[in-house]
C-alpha cells in the first residue's frame, strides 16, 4: 500500500511538472532498474511529444536555437515547457527580429510557454498558460558597459522582481510571492529601459497580441501606456520580474 501511495505521489508531481513525467514514471515501474528506464522513457516521450504536438494546435520552440529568439534556459525545454500555437511563434520570431533591427545583437529569451498536449491542462504556477496562447519572455538587462546578451538576473529569468510603487496590499489566497529573502541573492544588473519599451511597444502594436501584462510601475516608468499592456491584479504572480503576453 505504501508503495503504491508512494509512486502515486511521483507520478502526480512528475505529471504536474513537465505532463509527461508521470506517463515515464509508469513505464519505469515495469523494469528492475526504475531510475534507468525512466530517463530512456522521458527523453523518448520528450522527442515524440516534437512530433505529436502539432496534432494539438502546437509546436516546439527550437531550444539550441542561437539567433535572435531563445529559449532562456534548458531546463524549460527538458520540463517540456516551450510549446506555443504557431501563430504566436510567428509573433516571437518577428519581435526577436524586428528587436534585433533595431538594437542588433540583441537576444529575446522566452522563459515559461506552454505544455505540448491538451487544453485546459495547468502549467503550475501560472494561472493562464494552458492553451498554446501564452508565453513569458524575460527582461533585457544591462551594466555599466551596456546591454547584457541573454543575461538574466536569475538563473531561470523568473522571481528577481524591480521595485515600485503598487496599490496591492496582502492578502490570501495569493500567488503575489515578493521573495524578499532571496532577492540579495541575484545578479546587481539594471533593466535596459530601451530595449523593454521597445519590445513592448513591438508587441502592442502587433494585432496578434491580445493582451501583455506588466506591473503598473513598469509601464509608468518605461513610459509605454497602451491599451493592451495591462495589470495582471493583486491576486495573481508580480510582473516586474517578465513580460508576459497572449494571443
Amino acid at each position: 500500500m505504501l508503495r503504491f501511495i508512494a509512486n502515486s505521489c511521483v507520478v502526480l508531481f512528475l505529471t504536474i511538472l513537465t505532463q509527461i513525467g508521470g506517463l515515464a514514471w509508469l513505464i519505469a515501474l515495469f523494469f528492475r532498474q526504475k531510475l534507468v528506464a525512466f530517463l530512456l522513457a522521458y527523453m523518448a516521450l520528450t522527442t515524440a511529444a516534437i512530433w505529436i504536438a502539432p496534432s494539438f494546435g502546437r509546436v516546439a520552440l527550437n531550444c539550441f536555437d542561437s539567433g535572435s529568439l531563445q529559449v532562456q534556459s534548458w531546463m524549460y525545454c527538458a520540463l517540456n515547457r516551450n510549446y506555443v500555437a504557431p501563430e504566436l511563434k510567428d509573433v516571437l520570431v518577428e519581435t526577436a527580429d524586428e528587436m534585433d533591427r533595431q538594437y542588433p545583437g540583441t537576444q529575446t529569451l522566452v522563459l515559461d510557454a506552454n505544455f505540448p498536449f491538451f487544453d485546459g491542462f495547468p502549467l503550475l504556477p501560472h494561472l493562464s498558460h494552458d492553451d498554446g496562447d501564452k508565453v513569458d519572455l524575460a527582461f533585457f538587462y544591462r551594466n555599466e558597459a551596456g546591454y547584457l546578451p541573454r543575461a538574466t538576473r536569475s538563473p531561470i529569468g523568473y522571481f528577481a522582481f524591480e521595485p515600485g510603487p503598487t496599490d496591492c496590499t496582502p492578502r490570501w489566497p495569493t500567488l503575489r510571492w515578493d521573495f524578499d529573502f532571496i532577492q540579495p541573492l541575484w545578479r546587481d544588473y539594471e533593466l535596459d529601459e530601451a530595449r523593454n519599451a521597445a519590445v513592448l511597444r513591438i508587441l502592442s502594436g502587433d494585432g496578434r497580441v491580445g493582451k501583455i501584462l506588466v506591473e503598473p510601475h513598469l509601464v509608468q516608468s518605461l513610459d509605454i501606456a497602451h491599451p493592451n499592456i495591462r495589470f495582471q491584479g493583486c491576486r495573481a504572480a508580480r510582473h516586474d520580474d517578465h513580460i508576459h503576453l497572449q494571443l
